[in-house]
């Protein structure tokens, strides 16, 4: 079995301690590297990657506290642990609250180092296992539906696939037209129920009472029109999964009733007093703040403890702006073959404005103007005369997303994007993956490919 040698970084002024401490680590087994202080760290790790730091509180020109504030503010994640003065345990604690591993005064025992050298180590070790297995489990369960390249996409894609297979209530937020159905659906159709009843209702295309009725169901001559018998969609969706779109629409009445259901599993219908017992697994979605409206006294709060077991947040279109290319090729696609036309692609121009443009009805705006386009399209390409007038307005030209020239490929596109955003944020690489919407690494390695 491979051994993996780990590398440390030792953050040290004094030269004969940062030499002991060397050969010692080297002695265990550990690959050393080390700076001389503080205002040195950054600048070592945007070319090197270590496992653990080793960081020294008192330091000539940057000490300790303010050089581990920096590596947090930076993004970073590798465990530090600082060596202090027994006069500066006070410090090494506050550091600690600051994100530190651990402390260990000076002189330094090295057998106690080690142990928590290892311990860290092992702690990082697993963390990033469990962000390998996340990332497998995203594969796995691919959702193949569901488009997206940014951070917070691949985090909603781990956490899919971690809750799809549980009985788990799952709580949809995002704006209109963010694809929350679309979830619902990957969440059942990977779910252990995904051969039982998958049951949907929009709870605002409904009134109060109407709503009660489709939930719940009725007895004969429980209302005007009330005929015979109906059983509601819980009592249809028995044993299944039951998808209430818009739950943030209902009254606090017709809440209530939903509470039952989760707490105790059973409801009577409308005019009627036999209790109905169901076994079914609720998915929620709404683009209300549910949290205004708890302080507001327009939802219950006990319910929502009760539907976001686990929440899930889908970003607006304007925040996964490097996802736009792909979605559009997607529905590129989808429309192409649907109306039987020999499109090849987008051109560069047309690209350029779907990416500037704001998209406030998010994906469904976006796939609605692709199908418009791929319609009106004459020629093997998609053009800016094929998009709808608003796009090609005069303040979708001046939006804050950059322009690229005609020709450019997606990758170009991408690297220009990537380029504005960095000046934009001053070079602060942080930052600026946060506005991209991806992880700070995947952004390293964007500017390492494009030789940002």
């Amino acid at each position: 079995m491979e051994t993996i040698t780990r590398k440390i970084l030792l953050v040290d002024d004094d030269a004969a301690h940062r030499t002991m401490l060397r050969v010692n680590l080297m002695a265990e087994g550990f690959q050393v590297e080390a700076v001389t202080d503080g205002d040195e760290v950054l600048s070592f790790l945007a070319d090197h990657d270590v496992d653990l730091i080793l960081l020294d509180m008192k330091m000539a020109r940057m000490d300790g506290a303010t050089t581990l504030s920096l590596l947090l503010q930076a993004g970073y994640t590798i465990p530090v642990i600082v060596l202090t003065a027994f006069s500066s345990v006070e410090g090494a604690v506050e550091a600690m609250k600051k994100g530190a591993f651990d402390y260990i005064v000076k002189p330094v025992d090295i057998g106690e180092l080690m142990i928590l050298i290892r311990r860290a180590v092992t702690i990082r070790s697993l963390s990033e296992e469990n962000k390998t297995l996340r990332s497998r489990l995203a594969r796995q369960y691919s959702f193949d539906a569901i488009i997206g390249r940014s951070a917070a996409m691949q985090e909603m894609f781990a956490v899919l696939a971690m809750v799809a297979p549980t009985d788990a209530t799952v709580l949809i937020t995002g704006e209109s037209g963010t694809g929350k159905e679309l979830v619902a659906n990957a969440l059942q159709h990977n779910s252990g129920r995904r051969d039982l009843p998958f049951i949907k209702l929009n709870c605002a295309a409904l009134n109060e009472h109407l709503l009660e009725s489709e939930l719940f169901g009725h007895e004969a001559g429980a209302f005007t029109g009330a005929a015979g018998r109906r059983k509601g969609r819980f009592e249809l969706a028995h044993r299944g999964t039951l998808f209430l779109d818009e739950i943030g629409d209902m009254s606090l009445t017709t809440q209530a009733k939903i509470l039952r259901v989760l707490q105790e599993g059973e409801f009577e219908r409308l005019g009627g007093t036999e209790t109905i017992k169901v076994d079914v697994r609720l998915l929620a979605a709404t683009h209300k703040d549910l949290q205004t409206m708890i302080a507001q006294g327009t939802f219950r709060q006990d319910l929502y403890f009760r539907l976001s077991v686990v929440p899930v947040h889908l970003p607006s279109l304007q925040d996964r702006v490097l996802d736009i290319p792909e979605l559009a090729q997607s529905f590129l696609r989808r429309y192409a073959d649907k109306n039987r036309k020999d499109i090849k692609g987008i051109h560069p121009e047309a690209m350029n404005l779907l990416m500037q443009y704001d998209w406030p009805g998010n994906i469904r705006e976006l796939e609605n103007t692709m199908e418009r386009a791929t319609i009106l399209c004459l020629g093997e390409q998609i053009f800016p005369s094929d998009l709808p007038l608003h796009l090609l307005a005069e303040d979708a030209q001046a939006a804050r997303r950059p322009q690229v020239d005609v020709g450019y490929t997606l990758r170009d596109m991408e690297r220009e994007v990537i380029k504005t955003t960095l000046s934009k944020t001053g070079n602060n690489r942080s930052q600026a993956a946060k506005k991209l919407g991806v992880s700070r690494q995947t952004l390293l390695n964007k500017i390492k490919e494009y030789d940002l």
